[in-house]
């Protein structure tokens, strides 16, 4: 029965998963391995770019040579070229004799270049001359050797935004990306989660002598659904310190948040969850009931504004359009029905109105359109104590004697009230 070759270098190189995505770069690293093209690998940190290397290094004609992998993040930027060429003696302070470099002693190999977005720009130009036609320099060497070395390069930046900002040669980036590896973070291969967690648990069982730890469904469910910004390294981190500080070779959800409380974070857009003391043990019923009294405000908040609005225009003697004419006749047009009914009437003159027609408001005298601003607004606010219902209708009851000279049965008919009501609430407000 034939094998599977992407199951033999799974086996073959301790790689534990099953993923769509997985599966494409392990393709991809198998087939260019035998090839001398240069790689550049992509993934975030944590991802496992290192163990590509090795894939491609071992299933290549060079893998009797050495691999040698490199940090560019890790060696100073006075000291790399030194590093990957070699210097002769007498080349800079400290330089007691010759030294070769990586590429000289690796000769027939493979370098594997890490970080490769760390890299000095200058350092950047020996390697394109390098990629290009095998040659390189020692530092305070005018002699130019020749090697032959594969080059692997790995990052977890994004090149291209390096080239935009001018911190990475864009000749050298399409040199490097002959052949582009996306490595899948451990968020985009959830169905690997659970595997990689057993395996690293049998690990960590056999390494500190005991049974390896095990978790139920709902822990199950935590660490599959966790970002795990540190990928593979965090999820084994986090396996290690269970198999350590676990109380019980089973850990339940409980446990797992225990120990690592920040498993239960999400980078989601919601309501911030309380513990059972806070909430009452309420969950989704307290985010439900914050949400209600959300709506429920802005619901009142939006009732105030009609009622500021409709009472400016009132106040100041405006004319309206038709469609709230029409219903604020229905109303009696009078600060009584205002009192009375202020929920039906006012949402029925502003649901038929949208929001163009504020603007065809006019003075009545002049013509002129008369806006309502921010600034109309806000002064109201300020006088909130002034709007409320019994204060208005007092106002308005004060504006119709003093238009009619004292003629309560005049004022009576402008406010839309009888002349019995009105002598009532004189004597409540004590206008005489």
């Amino acid at each position: 029965m034939a094998t599977d070759p992407l199951q033999s270098i799974k086996l073959r190189f301790g790689i534990i998963g099953r993923s769509e995505p997985l599966n494409r770069a392990l393709y991809t690293a198998s087939k260019v391995a035998p090839t001398d093209l240069t790689v550049l690998i992509n993934g975030e940190s944590g991802v496992g770019k290192e163990v590509f290397s090795k894939i491609i290094h071992h299933l290549s004609p060079r893998k009797h040579e050495d691999l040698i992998a490199i940090n560019c993040g890790a060696i100073p930027e006075g000291t790399i070229n030194s590093e990957l060429f070699g210097h002769e003696k007498g080349a800079f302070t400290g330089a007691t004799s010759d030294r070769k470099g990586y590429f000289e002693t690796t000769n027939g190999g493979t370098i594997f270049l890490d970080e490769i977005g760390e890299m000095p720009l200058e350092t950047q130009s020996y390697l394109l001359r390098v990629l290009e036609s095998g040659e390189f320099i020692r530092v305070g060497s005018s002699k130019v050797q020749k090697t032959d070395v594969r080059i692997i390069a790995a990052t977890n930046v994004n090149l291209e935004e390096f080239i935009k900002k001018g911190k990475f040669r864009e000749d050298l980036y399409y040199r490097l990306n002959t052949v582009p590896i996306k490595v899948p973070a451990l968020h985009e291969r959830r169905e690997d989660i659970y595997m990689l967690f057993r395996r690293f648990a049998l690990d960590f069982g056999e390494k500190y002598n005991t049974k390896a730890i095990s978790i139920d469904a709902d822990a199950r469910l935590i660490i599959e659904n966790y970002r795990w910004p540190g990928n593979v390294r965090e999820l084994k981190n986090i396996v290690e310190q269970l198999s350590v500080l676990a109380e019980t070779r089973e850990v339940d959800a409980l446990a797992l948040l225990d120990i690592s409380p920040h498993l239960n974070f999400r980078n989601l857009p919601s309501i911030a969850e309380r513990d059972n003391k806070q909430s009452g043990g309420l969950g989704d019923n307290y985010e439900r009931e914050i949400l209600y009294k959300l709506l429920f405000d802005m619901r009142n908040d939006m009732t105030d504004m009609k009622k500021l609005i409709f009472e400016m225009i009132r106040m100041n003697n405006l004319n309206v359009p038709e469609k709230i004419r029409t219903h604020s006749t229905k109303a009696s047009n009078s600060i009584t029905d205002i009192m009375n009914y202020p929920s039906v009437n006012l949402d029925n003159m502003l649901d038929d109105v949208d929001s163009s027609q504020y603007n065809q408001i006019y003075d009545q005298e002049s013509s002129k359109p008369i806006f309502i601003t921010k600034d109309d607004y806000d002064e109201s606010e300020i006088m909130e104590e002034d709007l409320s219902l019994e204060n208005m209708e007092k106002d308005m009851i004060g504006k119709a004697l003093k238009k009619y000279n004292g003629r309560r049965k005049d004022a009576a008919e402008e406010l839309g009230i009888s002349e019995r009501t009105l002598y009532r609430k004189i004597k409540q407000y004590e206008l005489e």
